[in-house]
C-alpha cells in the first residue's frame, strides 16, 4: 500500500473540493440532481486514469455533494457507486490509455470509460425509483444520456488539460 505524503492529501482535498463545487454552486445544482442531470464535475473521473489517489478524491466529493440532494441514502449510493465503478473503470480500460479513436478526438479509454460509466447509472435510476417515485427505467435512461454528455466533453477536457499539467504526481 502507499503511503500519501503531504502534498498526496492536498491534492485529494482540492479535486474533492472542485467536485463539491462544481457539482453544488447555483446555477450548476440545478442540473446536477434528479432524473435529469448533467453533473459537471462527473469530468473529474478521468483523473483517476493518471493516479488512482484521485479514485478517493471523487468518492469523497460525490459523498459531500450527495447530502444536498436525497440525504443518507444518497450520500451512501452515490459515494459507493463512484468508488467501485470508476475503480473497476480504470482497472478496466486503463491499457487503452495510448490510443486514439474517432479521428484522434477521444483517448479511447476514456472513450470506453464514459459508456461504462454511463450504464453504472442504473444503481442512481433504482435509488430514484425507490426514494423519489421516479420511473426506472426512463430514469436510467436519462441519468445514462446526462452522464454520457458530461464525460465524452470531460474525456476532452482533461484530455487537453494533462497536456499541460502532470496529473500523474
Amino acid at each position: 500500500m502507499k503511503t500519501f505524503t503531504v502534498n498526496d492529501f492536498a491534492k485529494i482535498a482540492i479535486v474533492a473540493a472542485l467536485y463539491v463545487v462544481l457539482t453544488i454552486t447555483p446555477p450548476l445544482n440545478a442540473i446536477s440532481y434528479g432524473a435529469y442531470q448533467f453533473r459537471v464535475a462527473e469530468m473529474l473521473n478521468f483523473l483517476a486514469f493518471y493516479n488512482r489517489k484521485y479514485i478517493i478524491s471523487l468518492t469523497i466529493g460525490c459523498m459531500i455533494a450527495n447530502f444536498f440532494s436525497f440525504g443518507l441514502i444518497d450520500v451512501v449510493v452515490g459515494s459507493l457507486s463512484t468508488l467501485v465503478f470508476v475503480s473497476l473503470g480504470v482497472w478496466l480500460f486503463e491499457r487503452y490509455m495510448n490510443e486514439r479513436i474517432l479521428g484522434g478526438v477521444f483517448n479511447k479509454a476514456f472513450f470506453f470509460f464514459a459508456f461504462f460509466f454511463s450504464a453504472s447509472m442504473v444503481t442512481v435510476a433504482a435509488e430514484l425509483a425507490i426514494v423519489a417515485d421516479a420511473p426506472f427505467w426512463m430514469t436510467w435512461l436519462t441519468t445514462a444520456l446526462g452522464e454520457l454528455a458530461s464525460l465524452l466533453v470531460g474525456a476532452i477536457v482533461i484530455d487537453r488539460i494533462a497536456k499541460r499539467i502532470d496529473f500523474t504526481k
